[in-house]
């Protein structure tokens, strides 16, 4: 009896610490856990900021750039950048997954991205990349793809020889200032408990740039090359995510894969699609309002028009919401209408004003065709390190973007579980706390 209830205190005690563990991995879970690229169970460590505030001042610092590669997304677009020297630094993709590539699985913390087709890794003897990598050659299932597939023609990649045959390679862009070089392969890709065979990907052989996630990228668009188009029925077209905040360090965040488990009762609207920008998530923003005033806004700056790419999309990658400068610039007219001043600019959010006025400050509700999302105070200001400020955390697309195109992003998409139904093409929102 005694031999039997040391055992039985011994598996409670390991079952115990297995509870207690935050950043434990949950076998019984079909959902993916998310978290922010700089939180307790990321592998990844955030350049020493000296506050929280500046934190996201320097993830939102790249946002320009990003804005300016989303507008650049084209169809059937090749991109062809030469590799040069730079150094490898985390700058660009706020949330990571936990995947396993190859047989046995390797760990990779890849980030999400929802404006993407085309998964990445980096792959063993690759230059300028993390010391993190994939290795092909311990991976049973591990397989290259050859230039002649129609894979290789939708990730663009270079011509196949004269005579013979070769492994695709090609060069992608990513971030407005980075780029990268690959040759499409597949291997099994392990998601919680499911395992997509034969997923093609991007293994990585050299780097340029500071922007490319240093353990890879997940593609969630709605391109042919997607994760949510790879895994067919699997998952039917369907996925959702719920996005904690930065400051939560461990895994609290989900992604859910498939038509099971979605929440039932959420307000849908229709997704676009931009036969231009085809992995991008579209949406009809109808209108804004601050408090209970609706700002007046041209239809012109909300319109949806699949030929040039205008009009507002959902973003998983950018960290602060960008309008167009005249929808900008109606918020913040009424905004100031109702908040005490001096406002003052700090980085790129140019109303901050005395943190005490917060609490007369009205709330920004966004208009979408069918459904209508109230930011929480919580998603819509953001506070300096001693908390003397507040600032609207919503910025205007900067000025050298030559698209119309408004982006919601995952500062305001936190704690709010977004729908995507590819099929159906509609999109849900639902407020839902996840931190």
């Amino acid at each position: 009896m005694d031999f039997i209830a040391t055992i039985l205190f011994l598996a409670l005690v390991i079952s115990s610490a297995k509870a207690l563990d935050p950043c434990g991995s949950q076998p019984d879970d079909s959902d993916l856990l998310v978290i922010p690229i700089y939180g307790k169970c990321s592998p990844f460590n955030p350049p020493k900021p000296d506050s929280w505030f500046n934190t996201v001042m320097n993830m939102a610092s790249k946002d320009p750039a990003r804005v300016k590669y989303l507008s650049s997304l084209l169809a059937q677009k090749t991109t062809a950048v030469p590799i040069a020297s730079g150094q490898q630094v985390l700058n660009i993709g706020n949330y990571v997954v936990r995947v396993k590539i190859g047989t046995p699985g390797q760990l990779m913390f890849m980030v999400l991205d929802t404006s993407n087709d085309v998964a990445w890794v980096p792959c063993s003897g690759c230059t300028r990349c993390s010391a993190t990598t994939f290795s092909p050659n311990t991976s049973s299932t591990y397989g290259s793809l050859d230039c002649g597939l129609p894979q290789c023609a939708q990730v663009h990649g270079l011509s196949c020889p004269a005579t013979g045959s070769a492994a695709c390679s090609f060069n992608q862009s990513y971030g407005g200032d980075s780029s990268f070089s690959a040759n499409l392969v597949r291997d099994s890709l392990g998601l919680a408990n499911d395992i997509v065979p034969d997923f093609a990907f991007g293994c990585i052989n050299a780097i340029s740039g500071g922007s490319v996630p240093p353990q890879g990228l997940l593609g969630l668009g709605q391109g042919p090359m997607s994760l949510i188009s790879q895994s067919g029925a699997l998952y039917s077209g369907v996925f959702s995510y719920c996005l904690p905040s930065f400051k939560s360090y461990y895994f609290s965040g989900s992604l859910k894969l498939g038509p099971v488990g979605q929440p039932k009762n959420i307000r849908t609207t229709p997704l676009l699609k931009s036969p231009h920008r085809p992995s991008l998530y579209y949406v009809n923003l109808t209108g804004i309002s601050v408090g209970r005033v609706q700002v007046p806004i041209a239809p012109d700056y909300l319109a949806f028009n699949p030929n040039t790419g205008a009009g507002t999309i959902i973003d998983s990658g950018t960290v602060v919401t960008r309008f167009v400068q005249p929808i900008y610039k109606a918020i913040r007219d009424e905004f100031v209408k109702h908040v005490k001043g001096p406002f003052t600019t700090i980085g790129v959010f140019d109303t901050c004003f005395d943190a005490t006025a917060e609490a007369e400050a009205p709330l920004i509700t966004l208009h979408f065709e069918g459904l209508s999302m109230t930011l929480p105070m919580e998603n819509s200001f953001l506070h300096t390190s001693a908390g003397s400020r507040a600032c609207l955390a919503i910025a205007p697309v900067p000025n050298n973007v030559n698209a119309a195109m408004n982006v919601i992003a995952n500062l305001q998409q936190q704690n709010h579980r977004i729908l995507f139904d590819v099929i159906n093409s509609r999109l849900g929102i639902a407020r839902e706390a996840c931190n």
